[in-house]
């Protein structure tokens, strides 16, 4: 008789189990309240909009952009150069020091490549920063600035 009693114990836990199931459903309406939680997300790219937002907030657009040449390859600069030219109307290059002549061949290298696009250097800056070197001592840099402009 135990062996029965084991049978009706297992189809009382395989009762129990089917009704589960059936429960179970009844749960994920409560994970459809889960579209609750996707407001959260969607309040995550809200908020990942605003910070976008923030950068555009000042009405003017820039007309000139910097580009800085360091210790990088020339054709980096280059690379910059051309493509803030192909969105702005006058792209800065500068350069200080052991750089003037890297900088200077970049625009170089812009106008005598690209001559039939139009480009051409509009102004030209040159000047001297005081800056304090290792040893301490204040020591003045050359910089030179090189506007090109479509």
């Amino acid at each position: 008789m135990s062996s029965n009693s084991d049978a009706s114990d297992i189809l009382d836990e395989i009762l129990e189990d089917s009704k589960k199931p059936t429960s179970t459903p009844e749960s994920q309406p409560e994970p459809t309240s889960t579209p609750e939680s996707q407001p959260e997300p969607t309040s995550t790219p809200e908020s990942e909009k605003k910070s976008p937002k923030k950068p555009f907030s000042p009405d003017e657009k820039p007309t000139r952009k910097l580009i800085l040449v360091g210790v990088k390859p020339l054709v980096t600069y280059v690379n910059s150069t051309l493509t803030q030219l192909s969105t702005l109307p006058t792209v800065t290059i500068k350069a200080r020091g052991q750089r003037i002549t890297q900088a200077v061949d970049v625009s170089q290298f812009i106008m005598k490549r690209m001559h039939s696009i139009g480009y051409r250097i509009s102004d030209v800056r040159i000047s001297s920063d005081a800056l304090e070197s290792r040893d301490g001592k204040t020591r003045n840099v050359s910089t030179i600035e090189i506007d090109i402009s479509k």
